[in-house]
């Protein structure tokens, strides 16, 4: 029996599904553009070196005051490659030392296991046995990726049961899901500083589930949600870097779709993380456009006539256009500092 989700719940879904890869694209773009933007845009034309101010803004002291900022993100992106790198390395470490530590075989000609997996559509070949496992059912592997079922199972589920828990198996199988959550977690690693990101990832691993959750239900939604329920108990977590079948805190908006009814699509993203993200796109944005400014040549005393002269920190030169102008003088104090030293990278 097939029950498909109420029509609004289904487009409730979707839309969430368009905002998530919109706004993790959004992040993606927005973060790392303009970090290494300048390298190859180089200067631009409505920002010449002969333009000293934009508005009541100095902008050599803007550049000055804004390049730290801006090398501080080339450092952060260069430490997310190594944090990433070291998180997902370890990931793979455990992954491989705990499946090396377990009794897997793969299942007998003409068992209940293999017979369920072919009324699934999922060939035996590609279904493992793990004997002790506490986890019920789960999907690893990135090139040849594999379904691995506790030898238990057959036991605790009645055939539908199994057949439904396959057929979900399957359907993660075949979008080849652990290789590309985990290669979304490897990005969310690499943007650290922006906790967004990682929300975003785990938000596209809930919908990974209801999809594969669609994808079984097709033919087995009783018993997919009968299985969900008989194995509530057994372990959440998958041998990360794997799919697992059971998740707790997506128990009851799975079993309210499979039976019909309206459910919450929730989501990992708070207020603060958003606020937090967008804070910190603003400042990467902001000290990116502004390193794109050129610093006036070497030896330059002043582009401009109306270029200000008085003394003053870079702070108190941020602002000279609109605290003091003297068109009669054109050395600036700071196009020493401008010339003293190369132009951020």
């Amino acid at each position: 029996m097939r029950l498909a989700p109420l029509p609004r719940l289904a487009q409730r879904e979707q839309r969430h599904r368009r905002r998530v890869l919109l706004a993790l694209a959004s992040l993606i773009v927005l973060s790392l553009t303009p970090v290494f933007g300048h390298h190859v845009l180089g200067a631009v034309i409505w920002l010449p070196a002969s333009q000293q101010h934009l508005g009541i803004f100095c902008l050599v002291a803007l550049h000055h005051l804004l390049a730290p900022v801006h090398d501080a993100f080339h450092v952060l992106l260069m430490l997310g490659i190594a944090y990433a790198s070291v998180e997902r390395g370890r990931a793979i470490w455990r992954h491989r030392r705990v499946m090396g530590a377990l009794n897997i075989r793969a299942p007998l000609s003409g068992s209940t296991l293999a017979t369920a997996a072919r009324q699934a559509g999922l060939a035996p070949g590609s279904v493992r046995v793990i004997e002790g496992s506490p986890n019920p059912a789960f999907t690893s592997g990135w090139w040849r990726p594999r379904v691995y079922v506790a030898a238990d199972l057959e036991t605790r589920l009645t055939r539908p049961e199994l057949e439904a828990v396959l057929a979900h198996e399957a359907e993660h199988l075949r979008r080849r899901d652990p290789l590309r959550l985990f290669a979304l977690r490897c990005l969310a690693g690499v943007q650290f500083w922006l906790p967004a990101t990682r929300r975003l990832v785990d938000d596209l691993a809930d919908e990974a589930e209801i999809a594969a959750d669609d994808a079984a239900a097709r033919t087995h939604a009783l018993p997919l949600a009968s299985a969900i329920l008989a194995i509530a108990g057994a372990s959440p977590v998958a041998i990360e870097p794997g799919v697992g079948f059971q998740r707790t805190d997506l128990l009851e908006r799975r079993i309210r779709r499979l039976a019909g009814e309206d459910a919450a699509v929730g989501t990992h993203v708070s207020r603060r993380s958003i606020a937090a993200a967008g804070s910190a796109l603003l400042l990467v944005w902001v000290s990116g456009t502004i390193v794109l400014h050129p610093l006036p040549p070497a030896g330059a005393t002043g582009a401009s006539p109306e270029h200000c002269a008085h003394d003053g920190s870079l702070f108190a030169h941020l602002f000279c256009r609109g605290a003091t102008s003297d068109a009669g003088k054109v050395d600036c104090p700071h196009l020493a500092l401008a010339t003293a030293r190369p132009p951020s990278t």
